[in-house]
């Protein structure tokens, strides 16, 4: 399987970008490198969310990523492996306090779901956002990533992403300028507003394995759910 797996990817690296040839040596175009670590600041490429997924069970690895962040305001610890919830066991976790934006609490999430946050705000929100408004997101409103549930809160329903701290709830975005755009109240709107969050569930769709919104369901309509697991999930 994963030689399949390695024969697509180079599949995919030669018919996306071709093949350099510097002094007689192979080389990929940064991101494209099946091989290589991943990096915040690697354009998006079909390699990115298998290289993001190799992180998981890669906590070193995982960590470096953001070590080598060059977002000069990033803020996080690293946490132990823990069972903060009998049934809800974390594993690769670190609690996020600030990346290039300050949220409303810090957050408990996997160390993949924060490198994948990194390269989203990177990649898309902040390019998003400076189209649009001239002015940069600078802060972010979010309902929490951690919860030891199962999906809705059924008791017959399988676990929820929340209950391994691989997805958050983001409800509003607030730019530089103080100006709030909220899920609540924005989405859907024929207006500046309501374009930067159609921009902003569909950039975070690039990045995420599941995104899911307020046309998804009633639960979903006050917040963006932001998920590592499922490929291309985007509703």
């Amino acid at each position: 399987m994963r030689g399949r797996t390695l024969i697509l990817l180079l599949g995919m690296v030669a018919v996306g970008v071709g093949i350099a040839f510097d002094k007689g040596a192979l080389t990929l175009p940064a991101g494209w490198n099946p091989w290589g670590p991943l990096s915040v600041s690697d354009p998006p490429t079909p390699v990115t969310r298998w290289k993001l997924g190799r992180l998981q069970g890669d906590p070193e690895a995982c960590r470096a990523v953001l070590e080598r962040s060059a977002e000069p305001a990033l803020a996080f610890t690293p946490l132990a492996d823990h069972e903060p919830v009998a049934g809800c066991p974390l594993e690769n976790v670190v609690r996020l306090e600030r990346s290039g934006v300050t949220f409303s609490s810090s957050f408990v999430a996997t160390c993949p779901l924060t490198v994948a946050w990194l390269r989203y705000e990177r990649h898309r929100l902040q390019p998003a956002a400076r189209a649009l408004f001239g002015e940069p997101v600078a802060a972010v409103e979010h309902y929490g990533s951690f919860a030891c549930r199962n999906v809705y809160g059924r008791e017959d329903a399988r676990r929820s992403q929340h209950a391994t701290a691989e997805a958050l709830d983001v409800a509003a975005y607030r730019l530089a300028n103080g100006r709030r755009i909220a899920l609540p109240g924005d989405w859907g709107d024929d207006d500046v507003e309501g374009e930067f969050l159609k921009r902003a569930q569909q950039g975070a769709c690039d990045v995420f394995g599941t995104v899911l919104g307020p046309d998804y369901n009633a639960a979903h309509a006050d917040h963006f759910h932001l998920g590592m697991r499922g490929y291309g999930v985007c509703r």
